[in-house]
This record gives structure tokens, C-alpha cells and sequence, in this order.
């Protein structure tokens, strides 16, 4: 789950083949489900496995299996790779795994009313993107004006997600935190990797953030007590397809989409998902897990929405000069 921004100047338009488009379209409909969807995945998973331990096992075994296709399709010294460029995918790794994924599967655990719906949670990882554009801007970047409005109407959102309203509790505000944190987990390793020596092939150093991202998430779980008192025997077959499903559908299927659609469409049409994993994530929750859809939850969401579209857009990249494709477009967390 490499975040390395990628420069993909290819544009679809009316030059653009037929399959080439068909293909475009069928790899964004797999980033827009499947990375939508990890939201509700990690929900059911949680629900009879240590949340840590459970992502640590999601990401270690993706990690072994992507290893093993890159072993078999490219030889013996597919995986070799300088120390210096492997400690800076470990260190993303921990920073995207560990922190931001480790983060939003804590965030969705716990009992209702403590616990952050999946949908919610989908919309507060959103602000990633805004996130990223803040510390382009503190690194010495200078996003368009139009960028910043959309940073001030995401975050705007944002608080209306999570304040209550009307005597009623808004969405857990410990969670919302933890979420929060999250996002700003994500965006430093996603803001990180285009600015370190990372491994030339995404492919190669995901299987590095797999692993190092597993092992922090073992250790920290192991030090929080989760396998005290547990046993595999009480994990439910719900819990373990939901495992199954967020290995293979989100680390493994979308992922390698994803890869395909930065070397192949353009970035901004790529960024879209963005802004349509969490509607993608919300319905599901409604319709799977009876989450609540609040008029709150829909105000916040539309407002945080609208201003990753607004970011996404005007960060747009232009035709000439080949553009340098910023952080903004990196994967969301809770995949």
C-alpha cells in the first residue's frame, strides 16, 4: 500500500483507445468499492478479534503473499533493495500502517456509543488530502488560493460531524480524535515518501511498509493485553471472512489497481476516490450494519466531501510542463 505520489500524464479523452478506457474505468470502480468497503470490513472484523493484532495479521499475510508473486514473476532479486531505501519504507510503513490504519481499526472497535461507525469514520479519513495540503504549505509549497478554500470548507465539515447539535451527542469525540489522528498519521508518511529515498518499485516497497507496518501493530498490540484471554476459537466465521475479504479485496486487489491507474490515467481523475470511498463507505454501513445516516452525519460528510473535491480539482495537474504529482492523492487510511 505504497503512497509514493506517481506522475501519470496520460489523459483520457476521445485519443484514448476503447479497451484502454474500459480498463481506466474498471480499475477506478475496484478502488471506488473495495477501498470503500474496508470501512465496513474492519467494522465486522473487530467485532471478535483484537483490533491491532487482527490489522497486524491483515498486512503480514498480504505482505507474504505479494512477496511470493514478486519472487515468482521476477526472479530472486526482486525484493532486493538498499538498506538506506528499506528503512525509508519501513518508516512510511509504520507511519501509514501503524498510525493510520492501526488508529481507525482502534477507533472502530469498542461498544456502541464509544466506537466511530464506519461510515464516519470513511468521512473523517477524507480529510487526508487537506491534511497533506497544510504540510506541503508548511514545507515551503504554495497551493493555489482555490486549494485553501477547499482545506477551510473540509475541516469546516469536519466540525460539524463531530460537535453536538441540538441537546443530542454528535459522533464519539474520542474516536473522532483517534480518527483525526489517524488522517494526520497518513498524511506525514504520505507527505514523507515523495520526499525520501524510497524503493524504485511501489510494488517492492509495500511489501517493506507490510512488514514493518505488521510489526509495530504486533508489538503495540501484544503491549496492550489483546491476546490476554483470547482464543482463536471464539473468533466468529463473520470476523474471519471480513479478515479474509479486507486482505485480499482491499490490500491486494484494489491496491494493484490503484498502482495500474497512477501509470495509466490521469492524477486527478485517479484522486476521485477520494471523495467517493466515503459515500461508498456510509451506504454500506447504513445498509449492512444498520449505522446510523444523521442529518448531522450527511451535512458534515457532504461539507467534508465537497472540499477534498474542491482540493482535488484545483490541484489539478496541467498538461505542460509535465507535472510533479504532490501528496494530495495518497491511498486513505482504513484500507
Amino acid at each position: 500500500m505504497s503512497s509514493r505520489p506517481t506522475s501519470a500524464t496520460n489523459v483520457v479523452d476521445s485519443a484514448t483507445p476503447p479497451a484502454r478506457t474500459a480498463l481506466i474505468w474498471t480499475a477506478l470502480v475496484l478502488v471506488y468499492l473495495l477501498w470503500g468497503s474496508t470501512y465496513l470490513g474492519i467494522r465486522v472484523a473487530v467485532e471478535s478479534l483484537p483490533p491491532l493484532i487482527s490489522a497486524a495479521m491483515r498486512f503480514a499475510a498480504a505482505a507474504v503473499v505479494l512477496a511470493v508473486v514478486l519472487r515468482l514473476r521476477r526472479g530472486p532479486g526482486a525484493l532486493r533493495v538498499p538498506a538506506r531505501r528499506v528503512g525509508s519504507a519501513a518508516l512510511v510503513g509504520v507511519l501509514l500502517l501503524a498510525g493510520g490504519n492501526g488508529l481507525v481499526v482502534l477507533a472502530e472497535s469498542g461498544p456502541a456509543g464509544t466506537a466511530v461507525p464506519s461510515g464516519v469514520a470513511a468521512l473523517l479519513v477524507a480529510t487526508v488530502p487537506l491534511l497533506v495540503v497544510l504540510l506541503r504549505t508548511a514545507g515551503g509549497d504554495r497551493p493555489r488560493p482555490w486549494t485553501f478554500l477547499g482545506v477551510a470548507l473540509g475541516f469546516a465539515g469536519l466540525v460539524l460531524l463531530v460537535l453536538p447539535r441540538d441537546g443530542v451527542d454528535g459522533v464519539p469525540v474520542a474516536g473522532a480524535l483517534t480518527v483525526v489522528a489517524a488522517a494526520a498519521s497518513w498524511s506525514v508518511g504520505s507527505y514523507l515518501s515523495g520526499k525520501i529515498l524510497m524503493p524504485a518499485d511501489p510494488f517492492v516497497a509495500t511489501v517493506y511498509e507490510m512488514v514493518a507496518g505488521a510489526a509495530v501493530l504486533a508489538l503495540v498490540g501484544v503491549a496492550r493485553g489483546e491476546l490476554r484471554g483470547f482464543s482463536f476459537a471464539d473468533v466468529t466465521g463473520r470476523s474471519w471472512a471480513a479478515m479474509a475479504y479486507l486482505m485480499v479485496a482491499g490490500s491486494l486487489v484494489a491496491f494493484t489497481a490503484y498502482v495500474w491507474l497512477l501509470a495509466h490515467a490521469p492524477i486527478s481523475l485517479v484522486s476521485t476516490y477520494a471523495y467517493v470511498n466515503p459515500v461508498v463507505a456510509v451506504a454500506l454501513g447504513a445498509l449492512f450494519v444498520a449505522e446510523p445516516v444523521t442529518s448531522q452525519v450527511l451535512l458534515g460528510g457532504a461539507v467534508i466531501v465537497a472540499g477534498v473535491a474542491v482540493v482535488v480539482t484545483t490541484e489539478r495537474p496541467r498538461r505542460s510542463p509535465p507535472p510533479a504529482v504532490d501528496g494530495a492523492s495518497a491511498e486513505p487510511a482504513g484500507r
